[in-house]
């Protein structure tokens, strides 16, 4: 009597102990192998996309901006201190009015006062556009408008401050206090306000040709042979 002949399994069924079947290796919607197929991800990616790498560039541009303008403050002193002194001159009329003259009509010291200005600002836009790549190399346009943006606020803070520290705006009084016929400075001015751009635009210039010359490159694509 021989033993009864047990069928085999059906070759497609999986086996109870395997589970669901492997996916298979040509499935066009299987996700690629890790560090295969797929680009490595760049050191700079957290900077090009929206979200915190805008939320970090936004942060550093308002610290550029603040860091840079307090700068003015030196600049302010700077320009009350080197100006040339613009000489007035008191005098009284035969109706007894005082009155106020430039003692040297011919002198040049009003040009001077502006070009002192305008001289001393563009060393001061060099050194914070060098100081701000040097911080941040990978520039941006936040970074870009941050020192422009604080450039300009630190002329305008540094002419106020030279305005301040120079002789009182009231020259009648001025006048008066030191007597007719003395020599005393006018108050200090700038004329020409386009002076108040040298900063900015020399920030502006230099961070941009560092960033173009010296600043980090984007990584080359990797070519990735197709998936058979």
């Amino acid at each position: 009597m021989t033993a009864p002949l047990t069928p085999p399994p059906p070759p497609h069924e999986p086996s109870s102990q395997q589970g669901a079947p492997a996916p298979s290796a040509q499935d066009p919607w299987q996700a690629p192998a890790p560090g295969y197929g797929a680009p490595a991800p760049s050191p700079y990616a957290q900077y090009r996309q929206d979200g915190p790498g805008m939320r970090t560039e936004l942060l550093e541009a308002a610290v550029v901006t603040v860091a840079v303008a307090v700068l003015g403050a030196l600049l302010g002193v700077l320009w009350w201190w080197l100006a040339p002194h613009v000489p007035l001159v008191g005098n009284v009329d035969e109706q007894g009015a005082w009155a106020v003259y430039l003692k040297d009509t011919e002198g040049e010291q009003a040009v001077g006062v502006d070009g002192t200005f305008t001289l001393l600002a563009l060393p001061f836009g060099l050194v914070s556009a060098v100081a701000v790549f040097l911080w941040r190399k990978r520039g941006g346009v936040p970074l870009v408008v941050a020192v422009a943006l604080g450039g300009l606020l630190g002329s305008l803070l540094a002419w106020r401050l030279g305005v301040w520290l120079g002789p009182t705006d009231d020259v009648l009084a001025h006048a008066k206090e030191v007597g007719k016929g003395v020599t005393f400075s006018a108050p200090l001015k700038l004329g020409a306000k386009g002076a108040l751009l040298a900063w900015p635009l020399a920030a502006l210039v230099v961070h941009l040709a560092l960033t173009a010359l010296f600043g980090p490159r984007d990584p080359e694509p990797v070519h990735q042979p197709p998936v058979a």
